[in-house]
């Protein structure tokens, strides 16, 4: 499978990463948080780490490590603006339930 970013998403990454010369990609995974366990995190990759499973999309490389790779593979990011505010949005497949506020989810494997 792969991470895969919508139009709007790559053409911010890419701006990101434009303006960062030390950038060399995305960097997406997970974080424990929230009151579901896990949250989505997305930042500029300034290094590739050991472990890491490296996406290409439309030129724009997506680092994830080993212990995010499970939780988020499939993922399809997309970036909104809303009023003043300007968010990703992350539709991942291996999210079972969502916290209220849609800051968190958990997977079936947590369940188990």
């Amino acid at each position: 499978m792969a991470i895969t970013l919508t139009p709007v998403a790559l053409e911010r990454v890419q701006r990101f990463v434009e303006q960062t010369p030390a950038a060399l990609g995305l960097r997406f995974g997970v974080t424990r948080t929230g009151c579901s366990g896990w949250g989505h995190v997305a930042d500029l990759a300034r290094d590739e780490r050991e472990g890491d499973t490296v996406f290409e999309f439309a030129g724009v490389k997506i680092y994830v490590d080993a212990t995010s790779l499970p939780l988020v593979d499939g993922t399809e990011i997309d970036f909104a603006k809303q009023g003043l505010s300007e968010t990703f949005i992350f539709r991942n497949p291996n999210a079972a339930a969502e916290c209220g506020c849609g800051e968190s989810f958990t997977t079936t494997a947590d369940a188990a």
